[in-house]
């Protein structure tokens, strides 16, 4: 999350130079829902696994779930931050940024492979089939045009983008540290493999229900 929210801090600072406007904006709903909604996770795991004692004031981490909790109404509900997704950044522009970006993921799936290192090419197949999964979700959406079934997939879709985007982030840690050289090289990869195999499969079924549309 922390490498999402510098990167997209990064495309603001650059947005007049380079073009990158629009796609700091794709990303503003996307890291606000993506990160709220996995902070609120986060600290209800930290309260399950404190047991009893996490539940009760004496921990303290009580109320690190209440400060995050209200963290996902202020500023725009998630699913407010999801229709400004689907309505202004996708369809708006029939898909333009969101394919950028994807081309973008396209690149370092290449960058993984060329690298030839195990775990590299691991998470290059991962990520190359997540993107795959990402572009099928949005090519829905497109398909479905401003209706009720586009907007009944919008916090999937949301989120999708923000377990993709994490995956990227991780995946350009792997090939900035290919060569061994930083100290920190094992356990960027270690941590990159671990999301790979326990995060980014959630695209997937993220994208099925995207796809599916409002059901009944």
């Amino acid at each position: 999350m922390r490498a999402l929210g510098v990167y997209v801090g990064d495309l603001f600072d650059r947005s007049d130079a380079d073009g990158t406007g629009a796609l700091a904006e794709f990303f503003v709903p996307v890291l606000k829902g993506w990160a709220t909604e996995d902070a609120l996770l986060v600290t209800s795991d930290a309260i399950q696994v404190h047991g009893d004692m996490g539940f009760i004031e004496e921990a303290g981490v009580a109320q690190h779930y209440r400060d995050a909790r209200i963290m996902t109404i202020y500023e725009g509900t998630t699913a407010i931050q999801a229709n400004d997704l689907v309505g202004r950044k996708v369809l708006r522009d029939s898909g333009a940024t969101a394919s950028a970006l994807f081309a973008q993921i396209d690149e370092t799936v290449a960058a993984l492979r060329a690298a030839g290192t195990e775990v590299a090419t691991r998470t290059g197949d991962r990520l190359a089939r997540a993107v795959g999964a990402a572009r099928s979700a949005t090519e829905a959406l497109l398909g479905f045009g401003p209706s009720r079934d586009a907007y009944a997939g919008s916090v999937p879709y949301l989120m999708l983008l923000g377990t993709l985007a994490g995956g990227w982030m991780h995946a350009l840690a792997v090939v900035a540290v290919a060569d061994g050289s930083r100290d920190d090289a094992a356990a960027r990869v270690a941590n990159a493999d671990f999301y790979g195999a326990h995060h980014l499969p959630r695209v997937h079924a993220l994208a099925e229900t995207v796809a599916a549309g409002e059901i009944g």
